[in-house]
């Protein structure tokens, strides 16, 4: 069965790359904490990303939706909330993330499956 919703795995992959960029093109690439989150989580995502791409399996869309969130909640993990720049990008490149996995599974869930005879 074909799958309409891999654009939105594209998505999930320009945000990967955009996160993992982001500490160089924001300038937060010497808040060591905040860095390693964005450049280790982007990478995650990237993975789970293309493989979703390459052959879906729905757990890959849940990890995306955990790795969004983990991303989301990580300036106060790692302590590092108290600066603006990486408390911004990490929070809305995680909502991001979680939000546009979260549609995923959503439309998953809202098509019928096929029957073939």
């Amino acid at each position: 069965m074909k799958r309409n919703q891999s654009v939105l795995d594209v998505v999930n992959l320009i945000l990967a790359v955009w996160l993992f960029s982001s500490p160089w093109i924001v300038g937060f690439a010497g808040v060591v904490p905040a860095a390693w989150v964005a450049w280790l989580s982007a990478t995650a995502i990237a993975v789970i990303s293309v493989a979703a791409l390459s052959a879906f399996a729905e757990w890959q869309e849940w990890v995306n939706l955990l790795l969004g969130i983990w991303v989301l909640v990580s300036p106060w993990v790692v302590h590092v909330h108290n600066q603006q720049r990486p408390t911004v990008v990490l929070f809305f490149t995680g909502l991001a993330v979680a939000i546009v996995a979260a549609i995923d599974l959503w439309m998953l869930r809202q098509t019928p499956p096929r029957v073939t005879a």
